[in-house]
């Protein structure tokens, strides 16, 4: 059986030492170390750790997970460029584009994110997607930590 293969961009990091999203956040990990998961970085994600507290920019490595990264292109920006061409999102969000369109290019399984506001929101995901399917991608899968963790035990 094939791992699946979850992008999961710097609010999922962060969420690990967040009261709000640690719980869900630390059992995802825990999937992640038993190898249910394979996790994607990128190069975005790295620099945008930069600026983070130590604890997260050490988690990964205190976890001993080591994360496949993908980089950016052209035409991740390209297609960052046409989410906010559309109006999928706002300007602000440029960054958010860059991590969907990293994850749809590199044809990652699901994108993962504690982002509610400009990622895993039903108008966003749509809104990504159709343009996505416009430009021959596949649909991208977009969901919290929340749904991809075990309830039952």
């Amino acid at each position: 059986m094939k791992t699946i293969k979850l992008y999961i961009d710097t609010s999922v990091i962060g969420g690990y030492f967040d009261q709000e999203f640690e719980e869900e956040t630390k059992a995802l990990f825990k999937k992640i170390e038993q190898n249910e998961y394979c996790i994607v970085l990128s190069d975005l994600t790295e620099r945008e750790l930069l600026g983070a507290p130590e604890n997260v920019k050490m988690l990964l490595k205190n976890l001993y997970i080591t994360p496949e990264v993908v980089s950016m292109t052209t035409e991740v920006d390209d297609l960052a460029k046409e989410y906010l061409q559309e109006k999928v999102v706002g300007e602000t969000s440029k960054d958010d584009c860059l991590h969907i369109a990293l994850a749809t290019i590199n044809k990652i399984d699901i994108l993962v994110s504690w982002n509610f506001k400009h990622i895993v929101n039903i108008k966003r995901i749509r809104g990504y997607n159709a343009i996505n399917i416009k430009n021959g991608y596949s649909v991208l899968e977009i969901r919290s930590p929340k749904d991809l963790i075990d309830y039952e035990t």
